[in-house]
């Protein structure tokens, strides 16, 4: 089935409220897409919608904590590649401990749905960390803050709307 990408400047009600903000804050290159949010699962996803798992992006919060201070970041890996969360990405935030962070912490912290979390319109403080992978694609799909949509731009644009940093994260 063929997705209908539209600016995502047209479409707010396809976004979740910070990402929302965001789009209408900057002059972001994003597309938008409504799909199935049964579908939201990146594999299901891809499967169904004839998207090659290597154009699609997933978004994890992690948690790093040490010495009873916790540190969030949103890390972007492209969906054939696990991110190295207890390696690269705990030394990245100097935290002595570094883990997925809690779904229901996830979705308050955000502001959005779990399975369609993004790296737009997060926490100004979170660093978004990119993994070099994804920076190499022309067009990639990641969340868009809600499960029934879905957010289209190059791995290049990504790191210009988020100031993500690029990092090699994965295992």
């Amino acid at each position: 089935m063929a997705l209908d990408w539209v600016p995502a400047s047209e479409r707010p009600d396809l976004l979740a409220g910070p990402v929302a903000a965001a789009v209408e804050k900057g002059a972001l290159d994003l597309r938008v897409a409504a799909i199935d949010p049964g579908l939201a699962d990146t594999a299901a996803f891809c499967d169904r919608y004839g998207v090659a798992m290597e154009d699609s992006a997933n978004c994890v919060i992690v948690a790093g904590r040490r010495g009873g201070e916790t540190r969030y970041a949103a890390v972007m890996v492209l969906a054939v590649h696990r991110a190295d969360v207890n390696g690269v990405i705990r030394r990245h935030l100097d935290a002595r401990k570094a883990s997925f962070a809690p779904q229901s912490e996830a979705v308050e912290l955000t502001g959005m749905e779990y399975g369609g979390i993004t790296p737009i319109g997060l926490p100004a403080e979170w660093p978004v960390l990119v993994d070099e992978n994804v920076i190499q694609r022309p067009f990639v799909v990641i969340g868009s803050g809600v499960r029934r949509s879905k957010l289209a731009l190059s791995g290049q644009a990504l790191v210009a709307a988020t100031g993500g940093e690029v990092l090699a994260l994965t295992v």
